[in-house]
């Protein structure tokens, strides 16, 4: 019991005694007394008052006693060698004496042992628990408390219930006494050897050191089979709480052993390391880093970021995980350009040299490129970097011009593809906190470059994608946009970095799928297909060369002959790009090469005729159209990714109601202007002979070739009505003419879009003769002269000029053609919406 040292109180003290152990060595005789007299059933006995404990029968406990009442019943009950004991219900008084109502009415009856003078002036005494009386009045109140009590009575009686919860009882207390290290293990075999159940209560609740009114609560019990349910209880509590102290304890312990055998085992490899000269102090890496920071020419911002993880780095233990992170990102803001640059090459002369060297034809690119180094001879670093996007099919050189753009510049080149890119933070970066982060794809394409100013090539920027984890187009619009790149900030790297002096290249095959802000940010170049002189060209000059070095035929020349490159490219090609045309004549070396191998004679100059044995059969039929004139086929043409394509349009009229089917994977565009050249047709039937019960007695199917691929657009409109037309009046069209147009309900064609990929595919086809609206004269200027000279261009604005040229002469009974009026300013061209193909690679736009 706790008292202020100015008036000591009894104190209790976790050892407990039971007095029924047999041959147990009793401290005096004194402790026998209440057993060893004959007490009536009512009688007078002095009072000792107990702060916040309680003394249950059979217990022996030291008691310290300083206050005068309580020494006073001492003395008074020496004669005796007993005394009652009973708790305060309140532990607050410290000098005044309690009053009869200040203490509870059931307590012990307790024999007194050795007591002894302390020099603080208490008096320690030795008590063992009796039985239990309970108060019938108050006799004395001073100079001591004197009460009358009679002895309660416990049941004696034994039943199986009571055996039961004994040893159940027993049992949870020997789990209590392995977990609870208060506990001597002594506890459980005094226990064990308690006289009866009720001894066995009254030892555990006074063992286990219970709140007041909880102890008071089980002494006032006179049934031991209550009492033991009750102690249970508690027992049960007591448990889990000491398991659970036992689980953190031995989880902290285990974690304590873990991290000092880790600690341990460190220095050990540290020490070894150290002896064998493989690892530098701490002190020295610090000291590098701060050394190569003072030689490092970077924006005071980041100089001063750098300065402050260093000096965190230099704080951290060398064990911490945390020093590899910060080591990393010092790392990447020592190792990255901030001011290392090459100097530019602004020689005009040099770039035309090694621009026509490299690359065939492409005098539009080449212009813009020495249109730059020449501003940028005279402006300095007053210009911006232009922002360029190459668009074209495949294969037509956008990647390569890109690195001949750098080596005439004598910058570096870099390039970063951008296919299948779906994470944002492929671009800026992921931020500090995950583990394992890393700076974007940008900046580590930059420490690859190791200058502020390469020529950084975004390869397939159509092909990036997005989902749950950001768009990267989005991101792209930050490094792209002049105004905003000279402060990129990388999620990672957490300050800005100048990209201000990259020139940005970026390659596509089609701008369909990219954000209107991310191209209204770039510079659109365009790459339109080659025709088969270029074609040529680019193989005799580059290709043809290239693949005898790469299949060791240096020193085997081989010859190859225009005729037959003339004719790989018409019979086992048809593409708008060279990629195609290389791997063909790459075959042809590679079968010369094992002929050389095997020290067999080989043809030095290939003819056209052995291009079978060479290549297989012919794969395309050069000049596609039709071999005679048909009713109701006219031949239209479409733009795709690759470049243009022939497309030719049938319809067929058989016995109905007058309805309209469309087939061929006709998007909704597409399938208006079938609609709108039905009704021209019907408009103009009286004027072509057409009869008019033949639109209400006749379904009318109009399909376009090669239905796998989705087709969409305006342009086709006046090939479906001229095929419309033909098989009304069964007039055939002529096989050697194809068109493009939209057209309206009163005959009028429209420009469209995809002029020049258009036209090379009609003269890749073989076409001679192409009708095309006279508004889009402006874009011929892109179309190669060859094809100028070799097709006939027919330019129309009605619908009536467009059948006086395509039908067979002399056979429809059409308008006169009209004279060319006064040229009008053409509207602008649109070119038409292209799908993307789910089910091929290509996508047709009529």
């Amino acid at each position: 019991m706790k008292q202020p040292s100015s008036n000591p109180s009894p104190e209790f003290t976790r050892t407990v005694f039971p007095s029924d152990m047999r041959g147990w060595p009793l401290p005096t005789d004194g402790l026998n007394a209440t057993s060893n007299l004959k007490l009536p059933e009512m009688f007078d006995v002095p009072v000792l008052p107990l702060r916040e404990m309680v003394i249950f029968p059979r217990s022996i406990l030291p008691l310290t006693i300083g206050r005068d009442r309580s020494l006073n019943a001492i003395e008074a009950a020496s004669s005796v060698s007993i005394i009652a004991t009973i708790a305060q219900k309140t532990g607050n008084e410290t000098d005044a004496a309690p009053l009869p109502s200040d203490l509870f009415t059931v307590g012990t009856l307790c024999g007194m042992g050795r007591s002894l003078r302390l020099p603080d002036g208490t008096t320690s005494l030795v008590v063992q628990g009796g039985s239990r009386v309970e108060v019938v009045e108050w006799v004395q109140a001073t100079p001591f408390l004197v009460a009358r009590v009679k002895l309660v009575q416990e049941p004696q009686s034994q039943s199986p219930a009571l055996s039961a919860m004994s040893r159940a009882v027993l049992s949870l207390f020997e789990q209590v006494v392995s977990f609870d290290r208060t506990l001597p293990e002594e506890s459980y075999v005094y226990a064990m050897n308690a006289s009866g159940p009720s001894a066995l209560a009254d030892f555990i609740a006074q063992a286990l050191n219970l709140p007041l009114i909880e102890a008071q609560e089980l002494l006032e019990l006179r049934d031991p089979l209550v009492r033991l349910q009750k102690i249970s209880v508690k027992l049960g509590k007591r448990l889990e709480v000491l398991e659970l102290e036992d689980r953190i304890h031995e989880q902290v312990q285990l974690e304590m052993d873990k991290g000092q055998r880790e600690v341990f085992l460190r220095e050990q490899i540290r020490a070894i390391q150290t002896e064998l000269g493989e690892l530098e102090s701490d002190e020295h890496s610090v000291s590098a880093l701060r050394a190569r920071l003072q030689h490092k020419n970077m924006p005071e911002a980041v100089r001063l970021k750098a300065e402050q993880e260093i000096n965190r780095l230099s704080h951290m233990n060398g064990m911490m995980p945390e020093v590899g992170m910060a080591r990393a990102y010092i790392e990447w803001l020592l190792n990255l350009p901030w001011s290392e640059q090459t100097q530019d090459r602004l020689d005009l002369t040099y770039a035309h040299q090694i621009l026509n060297e490299r690359h065939y034809g492409l005098q539009k690119m080449k212009e813009r490129i020495l249109e730059y180094i020449a501003v940028r001879k005279l402006a300095g670093d007053k210009m911006r970097s232009p922002i360029l996007c190459f668009v074209g099919p495949p294969g037509t050189g956008k990647t390569s011009l890109a690195r001949g753009i750098a080596d005439s510049l004598g910058r570096k080149f870099v390039r970063m593809s951008l296919g299948g890119v779906r994470d944002e933070a492929e671009i800026r970066g992921h931020r500090r906190t995950y583990i394992g982060a890393l700076p974007g794809r940008i900046l580590q394409t930059m420490r690859r470059a190791g200058t502020v100013n390469p020529l950084f090539v975004l390869d397939e920027i159509d092909k990036i994608g997005d989902d749950f984890r950001g768009d990267p187009a989005a991101a792209l619009l930050e490094v792209l946009d002049p105004e905003q790149n000279s402060e990129f900030e990388d999620h990672y790297l957490d300050v800005p970095y100048d990209l201000s002096k990259v020139l940005w290249v970026t390659t596509a095959n089609s701008l369909h799928s990219l954000p209107p802000a991310l191209v209204d940010r770039m510079e659109i170049i365009e790459f339109s297909g080659y025709v088969e002189e270029e074609k040529l060209a680019i193989a005799k000059r580059y290709l043809v060369p290239r693949q005898l070095e790469e299949n060791g035929l240096l020193n085997h020349p081989m010859r190859f002959s225009d005729e037959f490159l003339t004719q790989i490219i018409r019979e086992y090609t048809y593409e708008a790009g060279v990629r195609n045309l290389d791997r063909e004549i790459a075959t042809v070396c590679r079968k010369a090469a094992r002929k050389v191998a095997e020290n067999k004679p080989f043809p030095n100059r290939p003819t056209p005729k052995m291009l079978p044995k060479y290549l297989g059969p012919p794969r395309f039929d050069f000049g596609r159209t039709e071999d005679t004139d048909q009713v109701g086929i006219a031949n239209g043409v479409s733009w795709t990714e690759s470049g243009g394509d022939l497309m030719p349009i049938e319809v067929t009229l058989v016995a109905g109601k007058g309805n309209l089917m469309l087939t061929g994977s006709l998007g909704e565009v597409m399938q208006e202007s079938a609609q709108a050249a039905m009704s021209y047709a019907r408009s103009v039937a009286d004027q072509y002979g057409i009869n008019a019960q033949m639109f209400e007695k006749s379904d009318i199917h109009i399909h376009v070739a090669e239905g796998a691929v989705p087709k969409d657009g305006p342009s086709a409109g006046i090939t479906m009505a001229t095929a419309l037309i033909s098989s009304l009046t069964k007039t055939p069209v002529r096989r050697d003419v194809a068109m493009t147009g939209e057209i309206t309900l009163r005959g009028r064609v429209l420009p469209i879009g995809g002029v020049r990929e258009k036209l090379l595919a009609a003269h890749r086809a073989g076409v001679r003769t192409f009708i095309l609206p006279k508004k889009n004269d402006k874009d011929l200027e892109e179309v190669p002269k060859r094809v100028l000279r070799d097709v006939k261009l027919i330019k129309v604005n009605d619908m009536a000029e467009v059948l006086n040229v395509a039908m067979t002469p002399g056979l429809v009974a059409g308008q006169p053609v009209a004279k060319a009026k006064t040229k009008r300013t053409p509207r602008p061209t649109t070119a038409p919406r292209r799908p993307r193909a789910p089910k091929a690679s290509v996508t047709a736009t009529a």
